[in-house]
């Protein structure tokens, strides 16, 4: 039973990354239909496991599945990103405010490993796995802010955002950047000062929009539907 659960969530997680590689690459557009005959059959697995994927995909922004039409790619607009990354630099600026005087030594120190592990990331050139580890980087402080109504808050706001995110991520030395403006947030925290950590991590969520909303003019990233991520 064990190994045919490891089975299927392996399978499943297939079929989540190669939509999200498609439609990331642009392979699939904003506004196209993902078959799931087509991927049944590539799977060779019935369609049950793919629309729950389907499921998990549109609770990531990546598809928007709509009765009777079926998935479709999911379009963002400039407004939608200059939402979202406001909200978030609001709400994570915040948590670094709050955890700046709770976050032991250790969990500081924690933070600086982390960080040096996407440094190294970051020179592989590996934007998959560095998404993953900056994420632990994030939750690390916001939940030393120990206020759990406001990491439940911004955990959903995130997942729900998560392919703006990578996306912004994928820009080139973005992810350096991120690793150097990481460093700035440590030694606020080290230095025990709440304002300035609640500004660099503002500062920090900004950028991250800025550098797609400043995309807004060039043809091949937008469609009349929105950002073609």
């Amino acid at each position: 039973m064990k190994k045919s659960v490891e089975k299927h969530l392996t399978l499943r997680e297939r079929i989540l990354e190669t939509i999200r590689d498609a439609i990331m690459s642009g392979a699939l557009k904003p506004g196209e239909k993902v078959a799931e005959p087509e991927l049944a059959a590539r799977f060779g697995i019935s369609r049950t496991p793919i629309r729950e994927a389907f499921r998990q995909l549109e609770s990531e922004g990546y598809l928007s599945v709509i009765p009777r039409k079926g998935a479709l790619v999911a379009s963002f607009s400039a407004k939608d990103v200059e939402e979202f990354y406001a909200i978030k630099s609001i709400l994570e600026g915040y948590a670094a405010r709050k955890a700046c005087m709770q976050l032991s030594t250790r969990e500081i120190n924690k933070l600086e490993a982390i960080n040096e592990k996407l440094r190294e990331i970051a020179e592989e050139g590996d934007v998959r796995h560095f998404f993953k580890v900056h994420n632990s980087f994030h939750d690390l402080f916001i939940k030393g802010a120990g206020n759990e109504k406001l990491h439940d808050m911004i955990a959903q706001l995130l997942k729900k955002f998560q392919r703006l995110r990578m996306a912004s991520l994928m820009k080139p030395g973005r992810m350096q950047l991120s690793v150097e403006e990481h460093e700035k947030i440590i030694e606020a925290f080290r230095m025990r000062d709440p304002v300035m950590a609640e500004m660099l991590v503002q500062k920090n969520a900004e950028y991250g929009g800025k550098v797609l909303i400043e995309e807004e003019d060039s043809p091949e990233m937008w469609t009349a539907k929105g950002l073609d991520l």
